[in-house]
């Protein structure tokens, strides 16, 4: 994947969030309220979400509890974030960075319970771009920590068509997405406990998606 692409991309969010306000609503997604009953059980109390948007899953994790720490590439995005989270009375357990997965984590070595990302490791990124981004999730979790992440794979019905920018990543209307097949969810486990494989539907097409659930050693 080019730097080209990576730049059109992060154009792209901007003007996707500056233009539409809230896009996906306020409610939370479906993966994070599973990954928030996860987090729970294990008594975490500090969780890092990743691709966090207009924060629709960050402020549900905020208002179950949870110190949240919202990670993002668009402005845009956590501007939307940090507002909702004044007006719903979550501000204090909230802070905002605006990061590129492409680059470390900015956190200290085992400082969060659980990390969340919802469609961000199958975004526009090269397939060496997402071990090294797990390889700095694994980092950043404390001992026994668990990362949930979602993405749409090989059998969605936008793989294989669209622009082909190699590494198994398509474009369709701008968006452009990293279709993950069992091979590469095995690869990101290796090291890790792989608790859970679950295979859902969100959204038009329906997109198909994964959503996958696996834990550091103690």
């Amino acid at each position: 994947m080019t730097a080209e692409l990576a730049r059109a991309q992060r154009t792209h969010w901007q003007s996707v969030y500056r233009s539409n306000p809230h896009m996906y609503g306020e409610q939370p997604s479906a993966p994070a309220r599973h990954a928030a009953e996860v987090f729970a059980a294990e008594r975490a109390t500090t969780v890092l979400e990743l691709g966090s948007g207009h924060g629709r899953d960050s402020l549900h994790f905020a208002a179950r509890g949870f110190t949240v720490h919202a990670m993002d590439f668009s402005r845009d995005g956590l501007d939307q974030l940090r507002s909702r989270s004044r007006e719903i009375g979550v501000a204090e357990r909230v802070a905002t960075t605006v990061h590129d997965v492409r680059d470390p984590i900015p956190l200290p070595d085992g400082s969060v319970d659980g990390v969340f990302a919802h469609m961000l490791l199958c975004m526009a990124l090269s397939t060496s771009d997402i071990h090294a981004l797990v390889a700095e999730i694994r980092r950043v979790l404390r001992p026994g920590g668990t990362l949930v992440y979602t993405a749409r794979h090989t059998g969605d019905a936008h793989w294989g068509t669209g622009i082909d920018h190699g590494d198994n990543i398509y474009e369709h209307g701008g968006f452009a997405v990293h279709f993950f097949g069992h091979d590469l969810v095995t690869a990101l486990a290796r090291g890790w406990t792989l608790r859970e494989v679950y295979s859902f539907e969100e959204g038009q097409l329906p997109r198909r998606l994964w959503r996958i659930t696996q834990t550091t050693a103690r």
